[in-house]
């Protein structure tokens, strides 16, 4: 077969983000879950969690579905990437794979398959991957870091309510850098995004910090006419 008569295979892979302390230092810090091939092209290398799509389903319920199946994770942040086609990305036949990314919370973290073949890795820190997923997890960490900037998706690695120390440890980890706590709490609060609530949180010995949450009012400038779409249980929060 000529390569003008070749087939393209779709297949979607997923980036899964989390916050998880570093054993060292007890610094949170972002870290991935891979999976360990178990058949040529690249056996026994490290990839990220993905599979074929099937005729029958949407390229989101595609990788919610092999999520499941290969890390027991149902991210409630799931947002399509980037699309990566190159010809010689895969050794015997041509592949398009649709990217998605996903953001957990520490403890949904928790809950991955954890074995042989699914383990957890700092993702600054990773090992030379199958195919071109090193590439496509530095695309993933330069738009989380890009987007950390101006939208409220930190909230993904949050609850429902926190203090703004909690909000700004999300960002100095996504970020890797320190921020200053003063200028921190005056950008935040001059973005109009967050709204205080009637709580706080005790039993502390200083002044109970106050806990706020993301008023759900307010459009960010990179929503556009999907930025609200649902499938299934799967959200998209820009």
């Amino acid at each position: 077969m000529n390569k003008s008569e070749q087939r393209i295979s779709l297949a979607v892979s997923t980036v899964i983000f989390a916050l998880r302390p570093i054993p060292e230092s007890g610094q949170s810090a972002l870290w991935i879950p891979l999976v360990r091939r178990t058949r040529e092209p690249f056996a026994g290398q490290w990839a990220l969690p993905g599979g074929w799509v099937d005729n029958d389903e949407s390229l989101a319920d595609a990788a919610g579905r092999n999520l499941l199946e290969t890390t027991a994770l149902e991210p409630a942040y799931l947002e399509q990437l980037y699309a990566f086609g190159d010809v010689e990305r895969s050794v015997s036949t041509r592949v398009v794979s649709i990217i998605y990314w996903a953001l957990v919370r520490q403890e949904e973290a928790e809950r991955a398959t954890e074995g042989e073949n699914v383990r957890w890795f700092a993702a600054d820190n990773l090992p030379e991957l199958a195919f071109d997923h090193n590439v496509i997890v530095d695309y993933a960490l330069w738009r989380l870091r890009t987007k950390m900037e101006y939208s409220r998706i930190a909230r993904a690695f949050l609850g429902e309510t926190f203090t703004l120390s909690e909000l700004r440890l999300v960002h100095e980890a996504v970020l890797q850098r320190e921020l200053d706590p003063a200028n921190f709490r005056r950008q935040i609060e001059s973005s109009g995004s967050l709204v205080p609530t009637n709580h706080v949180v005790s039993g502390g010995r200083h002044r109970p910090p106050r806990l706020y949450r993301y008023d759900e009012g307010v459009e960010l400038v990179d929503n556009g006419p999907l930025g609200h779409t649902k499938t299934g249980s799967t959200r998209v929060i820009n």
